[in-house]
């Protein structure tokens, strides 16, 4: 990766999670926002899950994801759960780093997030 910038706000509320994504990967720009938080059909109370959707701001594309989170340790997978493309970390004692990998057909990263203020 030659270089990358992520950043999460709360939105207004607290309901929402932003994530703002400027990165380079395998040659690949990538720019977007993804907004995390629990997913509510009209009508129906909030799900249990955890759910986003990326937009990425150069091609238009856009990725679903489905967070997990079992004591320190975050599973986000792509599309669904049980997706064969996902990431798994485990958050330090203290909060401010998460530390694992992404997996998927034919390859995967590394990743450290460092809580930064």
């Amino acid at each position: 990766m030659r270089y990358c910038e992520i950043t999460y706000e709360w939105t207004e509320g607290g309901f929402f999670l932003i994530q703002r994504v400027d990165l380079e990967h395998d040659g690949h720009k990538i720019k977007g926002l993804e907004i995390i938080g629990h997913l509510q059909v009209f009508g129906e109370e909030p799900g249990k899950d955890i759910k986003s959707r990326f937009y990425s701001f150069l091609d238009g594309m856009t990725l679903d994801y489905v967070y997990e989170v079992d004591g320190n340790t975050l599973t986000i997978w792509g599309g669904e759960k049980g997706s064969p493309a996902y990431y798994k970390g485990e958050f330090s004692d203290d909060g401010n780093t998460l530390s694992g990998g992404w997996v998927y057909p034919g390859g995967g990263y590394e990743a450290t997030m460092t809580r930064v203020k």
